[in-house]
């Protein structure tokens, strides 16, 4: 009865919405009719081939229409489960159910549905999904012979999984051998096989512990088995499901890396990386695929896990050795580096897993630096191939990964970078960048010429690439910095009467990117020429007051960088790189000459820009840089639809960064590593500053006339009038130093509000540092008390909640004790009949022989009496019967006849009515 209600229940909800979806009420009734005669012919039918046929109709009907799709999930799952449990002889029929379900989780192909509209196959696959022991008798249902009764079931579940992934992974993960059975269909035949591959796909996404079963049930040897059968690389899509089973297996998992790494060994994923050079240029779409598919396995093992998982750093160090051993960087440099006919995304996948096979691992970069690419008679050096690389392409997300290799090479790596520095010498006869660089040069030679520019636009992209290079090679060592500080170009500049430093010609280069700026040339890269540069300066000046010295020489410089701070039409990022590259001037500045020293750089910033205007353009680098941090940090795994379109395209640039118009080369420049530069950066920067005004600029003072001794001063009288007069002198200079150490320190701390006319400060400082202390202390206090505020709400709330809970507890208490009281005195009263009886009291026990009796002598004389007149009927109808045996012999009937059989006909009619009684 209770199931009877549930249908009606779940019908009248799917009556409901199917009549707000699809709007002809009178249709969807009719589709409503129809599911329920065809549902009842196969629940109530009595000839197998009659229910067979309903369930071919049933079928066809819900895989097109969504009406009978929706009302099916309300009455027919019930129905067809019923059928899978109890009728697994008839193969036919379980076939037919199967397939019915298979249509009614897909979503019918009709016309354009709004977004808004209820889904028939969402809402099937959540009734179906909700009972546990629908999965199990699914799961069941994979150990039968039948290949199209494995192959629905397959479908089944991953339909469901596909729409409801976290509830079916917990079904699936409390039904014992659950997972088991799924791995089983890795062995069956071809279709099933694949069907399981899709499902176990979809099933290890972010699920840990189906993660470590499959693997624990052998899943590595599996799939890299099918991946021979199908030919590696150059198979179809099941390699490229079964690479992607695989990266699901040891995506940020450093156990299942080190289990894979121990038993089956690098060397199957390593052979799909194998290219023959004669077969190179045949890259079909599918072969991409599979390609990527297989390097995105190789920087899974090369990131080595979870961040948070204590064992990320050994496990990567231990993957980069494992992998270098088996020669994977030869293959990585043939896709990456020598295949210039690949596609852009093969290319850049390949030289980003370069760059992470070689980071922070000695060997490995010795190996990546003495590497020579090509062929003979044409071989070169590795890093001389990706540098032109960098200076070639036309693709920025080429250019990024190209640079992604030399970030990673000369990260903790001093001897590579003091390498890389030591061939940089200007070549006789070129002072400018040409498209052409390359050739058998040397790399710093190389990248020298690449440096120079001559301001046309594609010689300022060339060169803001090279500066991105150089930004790598000089990162945390001075003594390479000091050596490209001495590089002198041969072109002489006559106002300095030498040979031009490398530094001042990257400052022009600045300048120039600006000037093409204003003079409204738009370039392919305008949006990130200065922002290069910029980090180029401010990783140059760290730590080195010769780069400062050398930077200040020419007073254009200053000055530059002073209107760059505060030009309107730059970005919060050049601003602010700007105003960080003016701040090492301040902290790093060692030169005692007037105009070229700390004090001189930092009255200059208080009086042209301000401190308070200098300051907040920090605050804004700070966020534009973490919001490029949070755009790349959203690198979404790879998959089917993912991967093809990245086979498809030649550029790979339309990512998230360029949804919210940031250019990918920023984004990926300005990394989680240099935003941490940056901060301590500005907290030394703002001390620097902070000291420099605390402290006076001339340290030697002209003694006044008044020091002298008079005539006839004696000399007690002198010394006495002198003591007053510098204990005076000293509590003035006190007084004037605490007040200007307070006035920088109330700047320094400033985070908001416009410079203003220096000229105009002198007499309002005071004040408007007041004024702005008491604005952020009131803003504190109303950010406080909003805290508070939500806080005491929070708080009231749970009290409220602790409160009702309080109560209802108290009613069920007094409740229990009530019943409790109850039984105690039904329990007493009890207790005190028994003693009564037992004591032979008031009420004695009754004699029950005596009651026996007399009940059976009434029960005696009723039925003596009863006898008596059923003896008195008997006589009268045998009377009655020898009067008519008289009368038919007279008539001349033969009695005897008449009267056979009549006895059988009795016992046959008790014996039909009591088949159908059984009925």
């Amino acid at each position: 009865m209770d199931f009877k209600l549930g249908r009606l229940n779940l019908n009248a909800v799917a009556q409901g919405v199917g009549g707000f979806v699809f709007g002809n009420e009178n249709s969807a009734s009719n589709e409503d009719s129809y599911v329920e005669r065809y549902l009842d012919r196969i629940s109530n039918g009595v000839l197998a081939e009659d229910r067979r046929a309903a369930m071919i109709e049933l079928q066809s009907l819900v895989a097109e229409s969504r009406a009978a799709q929706m009302s099916f999930g309300a009455t027919g799952f019930p129905v067809l489960l019923n059928v899978l449990k109890e009728e697994r002889d008839d193969v036919e029929l379980i076939r037919g159910a199967l397939e019915t379900i298979v249509s009614a989780l897909t979503p019918t192909e009709t016309a354009s549905v709004l977004k808004t509209e209820v889904q028939p196959a969402l809402v099937n696959s959540d009734l179906l999904s909700r009972e546990s022991e629908s999965i199990s008798l699914l799961l069941s249902l994979l150990s039968e012979d039948d290949f199209y009764v494995r192959y629905y079931t397959l479908q089944i579940i991953t339909a469901l999984l596909t729409h409801s992934p976290n509830r079916l992974q917990e079904a699936i993960l409390s039904i014992p051998r659950g997972i088991t059975r799924l791995m089983d269909m890795l062995m069956d035949r071809e279709v099933i096989r694949n069907e399981a591959l899709l499902l176990l796909t979809y099933l290890t996404r972010e699920a840990e512990e189906i993660q470590k079963i499959v693997v624990f049930e052998g899943a590595f040897e599996k799939i890299f088995s099918i991946i021979r059968e199908e030919g590696g690389s150059e198979g179809g899509v099941v390699v490229q499901d079964c690479l992607e089973l695989l990266n699901n297996l040891i995506r940020n998992n450093t156990s299942n890396q080190m289990l894979l790494k121990e038993t089956i060994g690098f060397d199957p994923l390593v052979s799909i990386l194998k290219l023959r050079r004669g077969s190179a240029y045949n890259f079909t779409q599918q072969k991409t695929i599979n390609l990527l598919s297989a390097l995105e396995t190789v920087r899974l093992l090369l990131m080595g896990g979870s961040a948070s998982e204590p064992g990320k750093d050994a496990n990567k160090l231990s993957n980069q050795t494992a992998l270098a051993q088996k020669k994977i960087l030869d293959h990585l440099l043939l896709l990456g580096v020598e295949s210039q006919w690949a596609p852009v995304a093969l290319r850049c996948l390949a030289l980003r897993c370069i760059g992470d096979l070689v980071m922070k691992h000695s060997h490995n970069l010795d190996i990546l630096g003495s590497k020579l690419v090509g062929e003979e008679p044409h071989l070169e050096p590795a890093l001389n191939a990706i540098f032109r690389i960098i200076l070639r392409t036309s693709t920025l997300q080429e250019f990024i990964a190209a640079d992604y290799v030399f970030k990673c090479f000369c990260e903790e790596n001093s001897d590579g970078q003091a390498m890389l520095t030591s061939t940089m010498t200007p070549q006789p006869g070129s002072n400018h960048a040409t498209a052409e660089v390359g050739g058998s040069m040397p790399f710093g030679s190389m990248l020298l010429q690449a440096l120079l520019s001559d301001g046309a636009s594609g010689d300022l992209e060339m060169c803001s690439k090279a500066t991105s290079v150089l930004s790598h090679i000089l990162k945390d060592n001075v003594k390479c910095k000091e050596r490209v500080l001495r590089v002198e170009l041969e072109a002489p500049v006559p106002s300095l009467g030498s040979p031009e430093p490398l530094l001042h010609r990257i400052m022009k280069n600045l300048a120039l990117a600006a000037s093409g700026k204003d003079n409204n040339q738009t370039y392919q890269g305008d949006s990130y020429i200065q922002p290069l540069i910029l980090r180029l300066l401010v990783t140059w000046l760290a730590e080195c007051p010769n780069a400062v010295y050398c930077l200040l020489q020419a007073p254009a410089h200053l000055t530059y960088l002073l209107n760059l701070v505060s030009n309107p039409h730059a970005s919060a990022c050049v601003q602010g790189l700007a105003a960080v590259v003016l701040g090492e001037c301040v902290l790093y500045n060692k030169s005692s000459e007037n105009n070229r020293d700390a004090f001189s750089v930092a009255d200059s910033l208080s009086q042209k820009v301000g401190l308070t205007s200098f300051f907040l353009k920090f605050d804004e680098l700070r966020k534009s840089l973490l919001d490029l941090a949070t755009l790349g940090q959203h690198r979404k795994p790879l998959s089917r639809s993912s991967t093809a379109s990245m086979a498809d395209a030649q550029e790979v640039d339309n990512d998230d960064a360029n949804q919210k118009h940031e250019h990918p080369v920023i984004v990926e420049s300005f990394d989680p590593m240099f935003i941490k530069f940056i901060e301590r950066l500005e907290t030394d920067i703002r001390e620097s500053i902070l000291g420099i005004f605390s402290n006076t600029k001339n340290k030697v003072t002209v003694l006044p006339a008044e020091l002298e001794q008079r005539d006839k001063e004696t000399d007690g009288d002198y010394i006495k009038r002198l003591k007053d007069f510098v204990e005076k002198q000293c509590n003035e200079m006190q007084d004037l130093l605490g007040r200007n150490a307070t006035l920088a320190e109330e700047l320094v701390r400033t985070g908001s509000g416009t410079p203003s006319n220096p000229s105009q400060n002198a007499g309002s400082g005071k004040e408007r540092v007041l004024t702005e202390t008491l604005r952020q202390d009131l803003q504190e206090a109303t950010r406080r008390i909003e805290i508070l505020k939500s806080e005491k709400a929070k708080i009231e709330a749970e009290a409220n909640n602790y409160r009702t809970l309080a109560t209802k507890l108290e009613s069920d208490l007094k409740s229990l004790s009530d019943a409790y009281n109850s039984l105690e005195q039904s329990n007493f009263h009890l207790e005190v009949e028994v003693k009564a009886l037992r004591k032979g009291g008031d009420s004695p026990y009754p004699d029950v022989e005596a009651i026996r009796a007399e009940a059976r002598e009434e029960a005696e004389k009723e039925s003596e009496a009863e006898l008596n007149d059923l003896l008195v009927c008997l006589g009268q109808e045998q009377s009655k019967v020898e009067k008519l045996t008289s009368r038919l012999i007279e008539l001349g009937e033969d009695v005897d006849s008449l009267l056979e059989g009549i006895g059988d006909d009795t016992a046959l009619g008790e014996d039909d009515d009591d088949d159908i009684d059984d009925k």
